[in-house]
């Protein structure tokens, strides 16, 4: 669904007298993410040295898997999404992203930079070959996931990253760091706006 679709909704969450400056439809970039909070962490393996042959196993068939193989692959194949000790900003909007148990439904996720507040929405689930009626559907369900104060979010800048130009970093107050992207064929300029919002 494109972006403009949820103009009216997101106006309809934000707060009486809040101001939506700018906002963009995105996704939590691919590669090694920032651990989860520790009130949300399952088990994991033991930290350490990574087995090879995990690592292999994990690249050959992606159903037999171990955390921290995924984690190597991710970080070999995409690199670094982002950073921050468990319970950071940016473990916590990670965290908000992608649940423990998710429903496996596709879902849009949209980046809002308001005069008080940077907003991460989620839309409702979305079928493949959907109506209008399905559409409106996801959009009047569209909900915020996460949200933080301006002064939370020290910066944001669109740029490079291995062949993707269009990656947003958002920098947190606490050190943190969270990327998010578009597909290489979608404009970047909603994901420039939110930068520029967040930082003017």
């Amino acid at each position: 669904m494109e972006a403009t679709g949820y103009r009216d909704r997101i106006g309809q969450l934000v707060e009486p007298g809040e101001r939506v400056l700018a906002y963009a439809k995105a996704e939590p970039a691919h590669g090694a993410p920032p651990p989860p909070p520790p009130d949300a962490a399952g088990p994991e393996a033991p930290a350490g040295r990574v087995s090879g042959g995990a690592v292999l196993l994990n690249l050959v068939s992606p159903l037999v898997s171990w955390a921290w193989g995924d984690r190597m692959v991710d970080r070999v194949v995409w690199g670094i999404a982002g950073r921050g000790a468990p319970g950071s900003a940016a473990s916590r909007l990670r965290h908000a992203l992608r649940p423990p148990r998710p429903d496996l439904a596709a879902r849009d996720v949209l980046l809002v930079a308001t005069d008080r507040r940077l907003l991460v929405c989620v839309s409702g689930p979305m079928k493949l070959l959907s109506s209008r009626a399905d559409d409106e559907r996801s959009v009047a369900e569209t909900g915020i996931a996460w949200s933080a104060s301006r002064t939370e979010v020290a910066s944001a800048r669109v740029g490079w990253h291995r062949l993707n130009p269009k990656r947003l970093r958002l920098d947190f107050a606490d050190g943190s760091w969270l990327a998010f992207t578009v597909p290489i064929a979608e404009s970047g300029r909603p994901l420039r706006d939110v930068a520029a919002a967040l930082t003017g």
